[in-house]
């Protein structure tokens, strides 16, 4: 991913995690008609993982896609988790991510960062996707449980399991790149100081949007540049809050997150920009960003994200962000191009 947008199809794409039932029970047509907007809209480049509803997103994203030519679009899932037939009767709890699922498949999932479990999870991949192929496939949340060191012990795992096998398939050419597919920066800092394995990119999801990239912008972003190893960006909203939704790092947002919010859109509706706009058009100002790829689940919310990334926004509202410091003086911003 050496030249920003081509081998990801950016710089719009689409993650499916809504596609998993996330927060709510969507039904299937509605999914459907979400992936079909995207595809009308011209979007190109779609991310997903197993872990999106126990296998769901992939499901409904495959059924779509199969309708379409393979050379047509670029697709990236995820390693890490792996679906089991077990079906399990509770909620099940994803540290962090609680039970952001709890609407999706009851299908059991388990973390592994081995070679074999790789291998495991890219097939299952393959089967659900009903595809021959994958593009990129990221490491997914390597650092879900963030307490103490332990994380490090789950690198150290995926970096002599998945990262080597994943190296291997891009050398024979049966992917095009992987790298990390995570919303901690820590593990992407410490992915970027690999020579061996060498990754080709990152999926980074809520670390560099409007709300929440001062960390990212001053050790991560800076760094994804000399290397040469671009960032695709998830998460843009904020979980939502963002977007009009209520949630922020996956759950209720708190007051100082809302009270920012407020002000980023009093802002916003002095200039006539759609805060949508707002958010897409920060995260791509930054030249590490690759691509960034809003999730939705309404076709109606896909057509707003095109015409968000597209939207003339004047140099005064960025100025203004950037003069009242809700967002960090050093951020990149479309008026520095």
């Amino acid at each position: 991913m050496t030249i920003k947008g081509t081998l990801v199809a950016g710089p719009l794409g689409f993650g499916t995690a809504p596609l998993g039932n996330m927060f709510r029970n969507i039904p299937d047509d509605e999914a459907d008609a979400t992936v079909e907007a995207a595809w009308d809209a011209g979007t190109r480049f779609f991310d997903t993982a197993p872990f999106y509803g126990a296998g769901l997103a992939e499901i409904r994203l495959g059924k779509n896609l199969a309708r379409r030519k393979r050379d047509d679009y670029v697709l990236s899932t995820k390693v890490g988790r792996i679906i089991l037939d077990e079906i399990v009767s509770g909620p099940q709890e994803f540290g962090e991510k609680g039970t952001l699922f709890q609407y999706g498949r009851k299908n059991k999932v388990i973390n592994d960062y081995s070679a074999d479990g790789t291998m495991r999870s890219i097939e299952g991949s393959l089967k659900r996707l009903g595809v021959d192929r994958i593009d990129f496939v990221w490491i997914h949340d390597i650092a879900q449980d963030f307490h103490g060191d332990a994380w490090l012990g789950m690198f150290e795992t995926a970096r002599t399991g998945a990262m080597k096998v994943l190296d291997s398939l891009r050398d024979q050419g049966v992917i095009k790149g992987w790298g990390l597919g995570v919303n901690k920066v820590e593990p992407v800092e410490l992915m970027l100081g690999l020579s061996d394995p060498k990754p080709d990119g990152a999926l980074l999801a809520g670390r560099y949007t409007l709300l929440d990239h001062e960390y990212a912008l001053q050790r991560l972003m800076p760094a994804a540049v000399e290397k040469g190893v671009q960032i695709v960006v998830g998460g843009p909203y904020s979980s939502g809050i963002l977007a009009g939704g209520a949630h922020f790092e996956y759950a209720a947002a708190p007051p100082a997150i809302v009270a920012k919010v407020e002000k980023i859109k009093a802002t916003a509706a002095r200039y006539n920009v759609p805060i949508k706009a707002a958010a897409l058009q920060f995260c791509l100002a930054h030249p590490a960003s690759a691509a960034v790829i809003p999730g939705a689940s309404k076709p109606e919310r896909i057509a707003e994200d095109h015409a968000a990334l597209k939207t003339p926004v004047p140099p005064e509202f960025w100025q203004e962000l950037r003069r009242e410091r809700l967002v960090s003086p050093e951020a990149p911003l479309p008026i520095d191009r």
